[in-house]
């Protein structure tokens, strides 16, 4: 197997996944045989491309060989497969676009569905539909991949001893429904935002994925002011992208990036379908977290940021969704309004969070308001923790770098004081 047969493999993964899992479920109506054959279908891309060489459609060959292993298997069990009970295969009911009867949207909504718990269906959509590993969606939970597996596991079963169709919702429904998938785009969105694991800062194709799956719900829902708040709070923050890297592939934080090179028509296009989103009914969740994404997006420098305004708007969010998360990005708020020993006060009750101890950002946090008060073996030692929790390849660089600067701090401060006169 050559390096460039493993590399197509590897992309193809990324960009076409959801597409082949979801066209081989719409064949065999159950997601762990979809499951099992589109995974075979990778592995035998890996032995067939090097005799054969890459195809000009990957997802198309991958695809057909995928619904090929689906049909032996069952021709080989229609016995068993009668007597087992399996997604109910009835006719998608068109909603306003009925062109809209989308393999993904199938896939999204059945995993997405009421009968499961929450977090199955969050877990289920990021397994099946993004192609993530346990381990990664363990990491996004903030569990054990051993917890994980079980769930999705759980998930499954539910799935096919239910009898849980593989459609998209008629439209009288679609409004109960679509709030949970808007909580697995957003999840989805954020995994890709920053990977948990691995050697670049983000999963562009799992980015693409939410945005696109965003844009597909938009179409079928285009009244709902939840969608469009969605799709404008990951279009605002999709628009920093390119400046989130140096050209040498350092980090760059908020306060760091280059502005002139965030993505001008998104940020118009977010902020269009934001105002669009307030004028049809009060602020909701996604709606306040794409208005401070927006007041990011309208500061032309990062003096500029109204950090009062911020703050304010993540009180009203804490009030709409009580979180950790959200009571940390609020702490660091308050400390870039008020200044580090204020945000610092404002995490120190989020370190007795349980649903934080793995938390890496929170050390990473007040690793920085100790930075920036001198306070140079405490923020090493917070900087440490941080490296600890975080997997990131790009974030470790970031935080090894700053954690051998507050270090070399630390240690010029506890030399000798005639050690250090002799040094000027």
């Amino acid at each position: 197997m050559s390096a460039e047969v493993a590399a197509a493999v590897a992309q193809a993964h990324r960009s076409d996944w959801t597409q082949v899992l979801a066209a081989t479920a719409r064949l065999t109506r159950d997601l762990d045989l979809a499951e099992e054959c589109t995974q075979d279908a990778y592995a035998q891309a890996l032995q067939a491309w090097t005799r054969i060489g890459i195809p000009d459609r990957p997802a198309a060959w991958l695809t057909t060989t995928a619904r090929n292993r689906a049909r032996d298997v069952l021709r080989r069990e229609s016995a068993l497969r009668r007597a087992l009970p399996l997604l109910v295969a009835k006719q998608s009911v068109p909603g306003p676009e009925g062109s809209l009867d989308d393999d993904r949207l199938r896939l999204v909504f059945t995993c997405c569905h009421p009968a499961l718990s929450r977090d199955a269906q969050v877990a289920l959509t990021l397994r099946l539909v993004c192609g993530l590993s346990t381990a990664e969606v363990a990491r996004a939970f903030l569990v054990s991949e051993s917890t994980m597996a079980a769930r999705i596991t759980r998930a499954k079963k539910k799935i096919t001893a239910a009898r849980i169709p593989y459609r998209v919702p008629s439209p009288e429904h679609l409004a109960q429904r679509v709030s949970v998938v808007l909580e697995v785009l957003h999840l989805i969105f954020t995994t890709g935002h920053t990977a948990p694991i691995g050697a670049h800062l983000a999963r562009r194709d799992l980015m693409d994925s939410a945005i696109s799956l965003a844009r597909l719900l938009l179409l079928l829902m285009p009244t709902d002011a939840e969608v469009s708040a969605l799709l404008a709070l990951l279009l605002l923050i999709d628009a920093r992208a390119d400046s989130r890297l140096s050209a040498t592939g350092r980090l760059q934080l908020l306060s760091e990036q280059d502005r002139t090179r965030w993505d001008s028509r998104l940020i118009g296009e977010g902020i269009a379908l934001l105002t669009e989103a307030l004028h049809r009914r009060p602020p909701t969740r996604y709606a306040v977290e794409a208005a401070i994404a927006a007041v990011h997006a309208e500061a032309p420098t990062w003096q500029d940021t109204d950090w009062a305004e911020i703050v304010g708007l993540y009180d009203v969010l804490l009030r709409l969704w009580p979180s950790p998360v959200v009571e940390l990005n609020r702490a660091v708020a308050v400390g870039l309004r008020d200044g580090p020993q204020a945000g610092l006060d404002a995490l120190a009750p989020l370190c007795a969070e349980p649903a934080l101890a793995t938390y890496g950002y929170l050390s990473a946090a007040r690793a920085d308001f100790l930075r920036q008060l001198h306070q140079w073996t405490a923020a090493a030692d917070a900087y440490q923790e941080a490296l600890t929790l975080t997997d990131n390849d790009v974030e470790r660089a970031f935080l090894t770098e700053r954690l051998g600067a507050v270090q070399a701090c630390a240690d010029r401060e506890d030399r000798p004081q005639w050690s250090r006169t002799n040094d000027s």
